[in-house]
């Protein structure tokens, strides 16, 4: 018996003939399939997944000692989450039919096609994997703990949404399924496709590349690289980044833009594990696994001339949707403590000290950036630093100048002010004095009482602000003014 150490779920043969395993785990291991176990003595092969977690059993009907038709309820009663393919030169309607109905998952007959013998190999190792991840999905819902929290040691978070998504991230990371992570801009997808790739246990390196507006000789050159002579200037051969991610992990980023011409090789990669360097017409393997990033909602775009229908199906199998920062803000106190610490040591300074106003301030922010945004902002700041105490003037200036030029995109776009999203009024209009009374109540609300942040986000100075909260209060008693 052949066993090779691999981290993968092995493929077992299970034939008497050792030609007829020969020429299968050839045909296997060339598809990219490397991990198979050959058994020749069908004795052994009980015992053999009692101890081994196999992916995919390729069984034989007639052998010796003990035949496929006696294996087959054994395999299923014990190993139920192990499917078995059944692989032999018996082309008889009565024995498929039988074998089907005992719990067989495919059955096929010798001689076979070797792509046809390899596709279904390659199914019956994705549902295996299917069932193992409902399975984990199962028991991690029974629990909030993660087994290896470490792997998610980079993103800064107490937000339980996010706990929520490294939850999943672990149950599915085994996986040699594509992964498919949405979010705007900023949230951190790469994070989590490093962490999705640490917890997989694979040995090869994580590779990542952005594919935004890089055209499709571009997009084949840089992943799949060219042979000699395959353009002007191909002096010699080289090796796209699918090379140097083998036995890991290609993560792909801002997929959204990917050209159309581009999206068919994409498909063909992550379908068949197959793709052409330029200039060749000898089709190569690949067993990178594939993760995907994208700020755009390629559902939408799917199947108009944006993003292709099967590519977007066969990527979203697994889909983490990362939430914006101004979703989750009771991250940003841990997040702004984080980045001082780090910017202080990237710029050789002392760490600052934050006033606490700092934190009130940024919640009222919306941060279009997300997190990568204050990080900026936080470095900006600590370069400027001098003091032990942390001024507040860069974050009150980046935070107006962004909300000016939110304010001007939205005139632009509504010149004559309808812009329907901003404002949801009752049947009744306020009064210009109800609508002031109301705002101001709000934005002290937001601010926690503070005026000087309450002012910036009403887009006025602390004393205009106060000038209207002393006419109100002789007014009408203004509940929470501070």
């Amino acid at each position: 018996m052949k066993i090779p150490d691999e981290t993968a779920l092995p493929v077992v043969l299970v034939d008497d003939e050792s030609d007829s395993l020969l020429s299968e785990s050839m045909t296997l291991q060339s598809a990219g399939l490397r991990n198979v176990i050959e058994c020749q003595d069908s004795r052994e092969l009980m015992p053999l997944l009692k101890r081994t977690d196999a992916g995919v059993v390729v069984l034989d009907l007639s052998m010796p000692f003990i035949s496929g038709e006696e294996l087959l309820p054994l395999i299923v009663s014990e190993h139920p989450d192990t499917p078995v393919i059944i692989l032999t030169g018996i082309d008889e309607v009565t024995a498929a039919v039988h074998c089907m109905k005992g719990g067989a998952f495919d059955y096929l007959v010798k001689p076979v096609d070797d792509e046809r013998f390899v596709n279904a190999v390659r199914h019956a190792v994705e549902h295996r994997e299917m069932r193992q991840e409902n399975s984990q999905l199962k028991q991690y819902l029974l629990t909030n703990t993660l087994k290896h929290p470490e792997a998610f040691s980079a993103i800064v978070t107490r937000d339980p949404a996010m706990h929520a998504i490294f939850k999943y991230a672990e149950a599915v990371a085994p996986t040699s399924l594509p992964k498919l992570i949405t979010g705007e801009t900023g949230v951190g997808k790469e994070l989590v496709a490093r962490a999705i790739h640490q917890l997989s246990g694979r040995q090869g390196e994580f590779v990542a590349v952005n594919v935004a507006g890089v055209d499709d000789n571009l997009f084949s050159d840089t992943l799949f690289g060219h042979m000699k002579g395959a353009f002007t200037g191909a002096d010699a051969e080289r090796k796209g980044l699918i090379v140097k991610s083998a036995r890991g992990t290609l993560f792909l980023d801002e997929i959204g833009d990917l050209r159309p011409e581009s999206q068919v090789k994409l498909l063909r990669l992550v379908q068949e594990g197959k793709y052409y360097p330029l200039g060749s017409d000898v089709a190569e393997r690949s067993d990178a696994r594939i993760i995907v990033a994208t700020n755009k909602d390629i559902h939408l775009g799917h199947g108009s001339g944006g993003f292709r229908t099967d590519l977007y199906y066969r990527l979203q199998t697994h889909h983490i949707h990362i939430p914006p920062l101004r979703n989750r803000k009771d991250d940003i106190p841990a997040l702004t403590l984080h980045f001082i610490e780090k910017a202080a040591r990237t710029l050789g300074k002392k760490t600052p000290t934050p006033p606490r106003e700092l934190f009130t301030l940024l919640k009222t922010y919306n941060f279009p950036g997300n997190v990568r945004e204050l990080e900026g902002m936080i470095f900006d700041a600590v370069s400027q630093h001098v003091e032990r105490v942390m001024s507040m003037d860069s974050f009150r200036s980046r935070i107006r100048r962004t909300s000016q030029g939110h304010a001007s995109d939205r005139e632009e776009s509504h010149p004559e002010g309808g812009d329907p999203g901003a404002l949801e009024f009752p049947e009744r209009l306020p009064t210009l004095d109800e609508a002031e009374h109301l705002l101001i109540a709000e934005a002290l609300k937001r601010s926690d009482g503070n005026q000087a942040i309450a002012a910036l986000m009403l887009g006025v100075s602390r004393r205009a602000l106060n000038n209207r909260l002393a006419r109100l209060r002789r007014e009408t008693p203004l509940s929470g003014s501070g």
